[in-house]
Formats: C-alpha cells, structure tokens, sequence
C-alpha cells in the first residue's frame, strides 16, 4: 500500500512539469509569431511595448489553464486513491467475516494476509502476527501454543491432498485444512471448522449399523431387490444362512446369476406376480432348489413406495416350511429397515433403548397400541404413554425379558382406541458388541379375533351344537372334578342318565325338525328341574345330570320332579306334543369311584329301568365280584403302564389370586399322572391312584413322577414353582429325603423351586417319623405344603407341629362358594389361620371369576383351577414356562 500511496502522490509533480515545459514552449512561439522578423534576445529593448504585454497576458492565461489541468489531475488521483482504499477495506472485512480462516503468502511464502477467523479458529493474536513473518513462522507459533501436532512438511502434503488435512484441536474441535499453490508463486490456505459436520457422519454411521444389527437379529430371511433390473440391494444373515451365500455374493447379482434355472424361474415368476397384485402384497409357496435339497418356502412380497408413491423396491421375507407347511402367523418382526420397509410390515413394531426405555422405533402398526402417532411416542417412555398401571405392568414384562437376554412370549389384553384387544406380544433382547442389552424389540399381534375363535370352537368341542348342553365329554369332565372335590369328604352325589321317551315318534310323525325344537324345549326343563346342577346331553336322546345330597333320597326326588316336568304337554310349533323319560341311577362313592364307571353303571341302571317299564326308576345295584376282578385287571394293567412308559405328566397352572384371570400371574405348576391305556384310553386318576396306594405301586410311580417333573421343570427358562404330590407309602418306605436330594442333584433344579404337597396321611401313620421327615426335607431347601386343609380331622394340631410353607384349601369348599354362606366363611377362617401363621393360602378347584374375585378380596394368595388352565401337557404352557418358541412368519423368498 505504501508503494502504491508513493506512486499517487508523484503523478502532481509530473503533470505541473509537464505544463510547465509546454508554457515554455507556447510561449517563444507566440512570440516568435507576432514578429514579422527574428530578432535576437539581445534586442529585446526594442520591441514594442503592446506586443510584450499581449504576450505577458498569454502566457497569464496559459499558466491558468495549465494550473487547472494540474489541479483537475490532482483531484482525480485522490478520487481514485480513496475508492482504491474503500475497495481495500471491503475486500479486507469480507475476508475478515468469512467462516473458514484464510492465509495467503506471496511467493516468498511471506504472510500478506490472515484473517480474523484464522486467529480466532487458534485462538492467536493480530499482535502475534509480526511484519515479514513466513508460513513456517506461523506453524510453529501454532505448534508452541498445542494446536498442531503435524510437522510442516506432513501439514503441507496432507494440507494439498484433495481431501485436505483433519487437524484434532484440545478442545475437541476438528478443523480441516485445504492448501492451494497459486500460478504466481504465492500460496492460499483455508481452515474450516467442520466439528458439527462429522459429528453427524458419526451418527449417520451410527444409524446405519442400527439398522444393519436390528435387521440381522430378525430370524426371518429378508431381503430387497431393485424393481427395474431385479437385482438385490440388501440380504440380512438369516438370508445368508439360507442360502449359504455371503451378503457381498448376493448384492448386485439377480436370480439368475445366483440360483438353478428352476428356483431363478419361480423367483422371477413371485416377483412379476408381486408387481402386479392390487394391493402391493403377494404371498405363494413354491419350491426352490438348495444345493441338492429341495426346499419349499413360504414368501411375502411387498412393493414399496417413495415419497411419490411410486414403486422403488421389492421387499422380500420368506421362511422354510418344507416340514411345517402352515401359514399361520403374521409377519412378526424387523426393527427399521429404512422407514419405508419399517411402515410396510403387517405387524406393530417398538424398538426401545435399554438405559432408558425410551422408544426409538415405532411403526405405523404400533400406533394401534399407542394410541398416538408414532411421531409423538418417539423419545418417551412407558410411563409417559400409558396409564400407571398398565406402565407398570409393561415395565415389568421389559425388564424379565431383558434379564432373561431371550425371547419372551406371552398374550395380555391392551387398552386401543376400538377397546380392550388381546395381543399376542414377542419380546426380543438385542446385545451391544460388548454383549450388554442395547435394545428391545417388541411385537405385537392382535390375536383377539383367533382367539375368540378358538374360544367358540372349545365352546363346540364340549357342547351339544343343538341344545347347547355339556356333551358327553364335558359331563365326565365335570363328574371327575365332583369326584375330585367329594373324595374323602364323606359327601354324596348321584349321577342320572335320562333317556327321553317318545323322540322317535315326534321324528317320525311330524319330523326330525320337530323332534330337534322338542329336544331344546326338554333340555330347558331339566334345566330348571336341575336347579343350577350339572346337565348335560350325552347322546341322541339321552341327558346325563348330576345331583348332589343325601342319596339315594336327593337322586330319586330330582328323577321324580323331572319326569313330572316332562310329562308336561309340549307346543312344538302349535302342536300338542307329548314325552316322558326313563331314569337310571348310580350313586359316588358306592356305585364307582371314577367318572366313567359312575357313568357306566347309570347307564346299566337305565337299561335295566328301560328293560322293565318305560317312565321308571332304577337304582344301580353293584356286582362286588365284577369289580373286584377289574381292579384286579387294572391293577395288572398298571404295572406294566409304569414299566412301558405309558404314564405321563399333566400341568395345571397356579397363579397369584388376582381379581381377574389377567392380572393372576402364573406362579408355579402342578404336576399330576396320567395314564393312557392302550385299550382302555384315557384312565382317571381318580380310579388308578388308589389302586396304586393299595398296591405299593404308588412308591415306585411317585419316584418316576417326581424324577420327570423336576427335570421338566429344570428346564424352564422362568424359575417358576413344581408342586409334586408324595404319597405317605412313600414316607413308609425308602428313603424319600435321600431321593429328593439325589432327584435335585441329577436334575439341577434348584431347591426352592421344588414344592412338595402332601396329606395329613403323612402324620396319621406315624407322627413322630413323618415330622422327623418333613424337618429333614425342609433342611433340603424344599417347600412343603398342606394339601386338602380341612378335609381331615388333626389338620390344626398339623400346623401347630410343623411350620409348612403353604396350606392348600380343599376344593369342596371353593365349589361351594356362592351357594351356601358356611364355605365362605370356612374359607375366610383359614386365610386368617394361615396368615396368622406366616403361611400362604393356595385354593384349589377355582372354576369361576366370582370365586376368584371373592379368594383375592379375601387377601388368598394364590388360586388353582379350571379357571385358570387344565392340566395339560406343558408344550400347552409353553408360554408361560418362558420356553422361546420360533415365529411362525407367514412370508419367504430368493
């Protein structure tokens, strides 16, 4: 700037010489030319006087205007000056306001210009900026204040690189620097800070591994293909477990390229079927060729669309069900591919963060169970979303499959806008690299619909589809729990078969139309002749009823009150119809101990009744002979049943009294004999197990009973309770503590698991023994319960002698509940005896909700029953057990 203010100043003194030389010039001439002859200087004295004046005068003038000319220039020159340095000092604050800093050097790679950006980026000085001061002078300087760790010649290699050079600040600051070499030698450097930018490439980073880990725990196979040339952009690892093909050997290749003519063909052939289905969806089985194998699959394609609605991709999931070829599940996982795949599946879908359990993944599906926009629930947590104690409640169930580091499956009712749906809920851990959970997946499928279904086919399965009675099934299945609640008790039943005179008849005379209304009036009546008792239609035209009470006298009175019922005239469609019945009766525990012999031998009662008169009564009379020749023969039977293996095990559930079944957690599993005999069938515990008691036998099936149901239960994934009933022969003989300690031992099933039940036949037959016992099995660890409390006559001096750890109310006083106020109050007395002894509460043969809100009302701490779940084989439980089940997805693909 100083050369260029020197160069401006000189131009005045150059003009006035200028002028100056031509006035001198000008001058001689004018002169020269109003003479009419040269005459030398030395005659000026004689020149003429208006002529020297006149020229005097003209070079006056010619002085002035040179003088303005000379004054004009001057001006110019500071006009020019100053708009030079107003353009000067506009360039200088742009490049000052810039927001990457900039350095230029000439080509002496002195500093001619740094701007205030640069000094602020490394925290420098203007006053650190010396006249003369060179590239190197100022790296240096930078490397003495620690904000560069490079060496010159590494900053200038790396700096010039077209990706220029990342320069990590201590602050954490990443700024990158770029260095351009310019044609004249000079040199210009920019420093940006670009912090922020790779702050976001992380996480851009971060996202995508994500989605990468979140697609590869699906376990079904998916996969996605470009629509225009057919070839794959994605496969996840169950896809290349499949197909035994690497994720880099299937992207960028079609099917054709990767598979035999025949699958690449049937591929082909899915995929156009997909494009042109109506509702972007196409599901198929088909066959495909792996390796030498064949394989069928079931696949769902789905077309999905941009932004624009126009088809992008093809998404493809598939599973192999060449040995279960059933399409019976929706397609139940896949956390986030991309937002559009996410959107597109047929299931609801929450990812949620472990730390914190915020959601961060929901997809259009799920806002059913959010009741909100996906985009509103993003960021909260259960407790924001849901009602406390549905939050707490799902909370809970988060964090068991959390601990548990596995899949959990269950079904509970959630709160939706359409009301209380049932869902059937998979929840999956996923495991950081560090193998600590980093996520949850959840899915959700309303099964309210299918399970409404199953419910009404049950519902068919143990009833009458024309009269809507119990069949012939649910009536045996009623008469073991009457068996089951009155054994040991002293209590009374009859069974009634009732045969319906006259049907035939009305069939034949006015039709089978008729004869069925006749059958429906008939069944109400002996509804109401029942009064809340057990009927049932067991075949055609025969009814099956069971009454409680003295008996003979409360059988015969209910036959006789129903056989006046139906000799009432009928109006079957305007029509005067008449009937009668023929009754045959047995009675429990005279006439048979188990359901099908009670049944059997009312059904003899009634075929001597019909033999000798139609519209009579006939009471069984036993044959103790035939009997016992078939206790012979069962007895027989079951000796070789224990020997060929034809026992097995049922499981009925145990729950938490709750006041519904919902909110009843399943708390443990009792395990109970069943015997499928090869010719007989099914054969009632209730007829075996005593005979197995008389025998001995009961030692030898209670050691079998115990071995299988603790090894059942050592492999629950849920550290739920086995209940085990011991029979007091097998405290008479052998060694029962020595058993269940090997018995824990082989199955690994821990101590406290294990709940033991017995009946105060434990102590009747020796009670300084059995008590020895009891202490030496609690030392064990195990739990020891009371079974049938109150059926016996020294339960409470029992209790007084040993601390058990759960007293059991016998079912003959749950069934009751409702009917008569002396059960409830017998029931509310030993929950207060029990509790007053620091001993839980556990009811049997809880049937009904009534029964159930009134035991949790009570403060009952836990309830068994019909009510909460048969006793079925444990894969029927296998839910509740924790036991992982594979998701059955209704979709495949190549």
């Amino acid at each position: 700037m100083a050369e260029k203010n020197w160069h401006a100043g000189s131009a005045l003194p150059i003009a006035v010489q200028a002028v100056v030389c031509l006035a001198a010039a000008v001058a001689p001439a004018r002169a020269f030319a109003l003479s009419d002859s040269f005459t030398p200087p030395s005659y000026l004295g004689e020149l003429n006087p208006d002529v020297i004046w006149e020229a005097l005068i003209a070079g006056v003038v010619i002085c002035s205007f040179l003088v303005a000319i000379a004054l004009w220039i001057h001006s110019s020159l500071r006009r020019t000056r100053r708009l030079q340095l107003r353009r000067n000092a506009f360039v200088s604050s742009a490049m000052n306001n810039l927001n990457q800093g900039v350095v230029m050097t000439d080509a002496q790679r002195r500093i001619i210009f740094c701007n205030d950006r640069y000094l602020d980026i490394y925290g420098l000085m203007r006053s650190d900026i010396w006249a003369g001061m060179t590239g190197h002078d100022i790296l240096e300087l930078r490397r003495q204040r620690g904000v560069l760790g490079a060496s010159d010649d590494e900053f200038y290699e790396k700096a010039a690189s077209p990706n220029g050079l990342i320069t990590e600040l201590p602050d954490g600051r990443a700024i990158l620097v770029k260095y351009f070499v310019l044609p004249n030698g000079g040199s210009v450097a920019t420093h940006l800070d670009v912090t922020e930018q790779r702050k976001l490439s992380r996480q851009l980073a971060s996202t995508k591994q994500f989605l990468e880990t979140l697609l590869d725990h699906v376990p079904a196979c998916v996969a996605a293909k470009n629509i225009e040339d057919g070839r794959y952009i994605f496969a996840n690892s169950a896809y290349e477990r499949f197909w035994g093909f690497s994720r880099d050997q299937v992207v960028g290749k079609n099917a054709r390229e990767l598979f035999g003519p025949k699958s690449a063909a049937s591929i082909e052939a899915t995929d156009r079927a997909a494009l042109i289905a109506p509702a972007g969806q196409y599901r198929n089985e088909f066959e495909v060729e792996r390796g030498a194998t064949q394989r069928m699959v079931a696949s769902i394609r789905i077309v999905v669309r941009n932004e624009s609605n126009k088809p992008e991709f093809l998404l493809v999931v598939f599973e192999d069900v060449t040995d279960r070829r059933s399409l019976s599940q929706e397609l139940e996982s896949t956390k986030k591919f991309l937002e559009l795949v996410v959107d597109n599946i047929p299931v609801a879908l929450i990812v949620e963060q472990v730390k914190d359990g915020r959601y961060l993944l929901a997809n259009r599906s799920a806002e059913t169970i959010l009741n909100r926009r996906r985009e509103e629930a993003t960021g909260l947590t259960a407790s924001d979303i849901f009602n406390p104690k549905e939050a707490k409640l799902i909370i809970a169930r988060d964090e068991a499959a959390i601990k548990k580091r596995g899949m959990i499956t269950e079904e509970h009712p959630i709160s939706t806008k359409d009301g209380l749906r049932l869902f059937l809920t998979r929840r999956a851990t996923v495991l950081s690299d560090t193998g600590e959970p980093q996520y949850l997946i959840k899915t959700h499928e309303d099964v309210t619909d299918r399970r409404q279904t199953e419910s009404r086919m049950a519902h068919m399965a143990y009833h009458d589809g024309l009269t809507d009675l119990p069949n012939r099934a649910a009536f045996l299945q009623a008469l073991t729990q009457m068996i089951e609640a009155c054994e040991g008790t002293g209590e009374e039943f009859a069974v009634l078969c009732v045969d319906l005179d006259g049907l035939k008849e009305v069939n034949d005379v006015f039709g089978h139309a008729h004869g069925d209304k006749l059958l429906v009036e008939v069944a109400q009546r002996l509804q109401d002749s029942a009064r809340g008792g057990v009927v049932a239609r067991l075949s055609g035209d025969e009814f099956g009823l069971i009454i409680d009470g003295k008996q003979p006298d409360a059988g015969l009175a209910l036959a006789q009150q129903i056989g006046a019922a139906i000799a009432k005239e009928f109006q079957i469609e305007g029509r005067p119809v008449r009937a009668g019945v023929t009754t045959g009766m047995s009675i429990f525990p005279h006439n048979g101990a188990d359901a099908a012999s009670l049944l059997a031998n009312a059904g003899a009662a009634l075929f001597r009744a019909k033999q000798k008169s139609r519209g009579t009564i006939s009471l069984f009379q036993p044959e103790m002979d035939q009997q016992i020749r078939d206790r012979r023969v069962l007895h027989q039977d079951l000796s070789v049943a224990i020997k060929n293996g034809e026992l097995s095990l049922a499981f009925q559930p145990q729950g938490a009294a709750g006041l519904s079944v919902a909110e009843s957690e399943i708390i443990g599993f009792e395990a109970l004999a069943r015997w499928q005999h090869p010719v007989r069938g099914q054969v009632s515990p209730a007829e075996f197990i005593p005979i197995a008691e008389e025998s001995g036998l009961i030692v030898e099936m209670g050691e079998w009973i115990l071995r299988e149901a603790c090894r059942e239960a050592a492999s629950w994934p849920k550290p739920l309770q086995i209940a085990v009933n011991l029979s007091p022969a097998q405290f008479m003989h052998g060694d029962v503590v020595g058993l269940v300690h090997s018995i824990l031992l082989e199955t690994g099933l821990a101590p406290g698991r294990l709940e033991l039940e017995i009946t105060e036949g434990v102590l009747i037959e020796d009670f300084d023994r059995g008590l020895a016992l009891l202490r030496r099995l609690k030392a064990l660890g195990v739990r020891i319960s009371m079974d049938d409390f109150g059926s016996g006559y020294s339960s409470l001096s029992y209790l007084q002698a040993f601390p058990f750890d759960k007293i059991k109310i016998d079912r003959a006083f749950i069934i009751n509940l409702g009917r008569n106020p002396q059960s409830a109050a017998i029931v509310r007395a030993v929950i207060d005896l029990g509790h007053g002894l620091d001993m839980s509460i556990v009811a049997e043969g809880v049937e009904t909700l009534e029964q159930l809100v009134f035991l949790a009302e009570e403060g009952c701490d836990g309830v068994q029953g019909y009510l909460l779940g048969k006793p079925l084989p444990i894969g029927q439980y296998a839910g509740l057990v924790g036991r992982a089940e594979v998701m059955e997805l209704a979709l495949k693909t190549g």
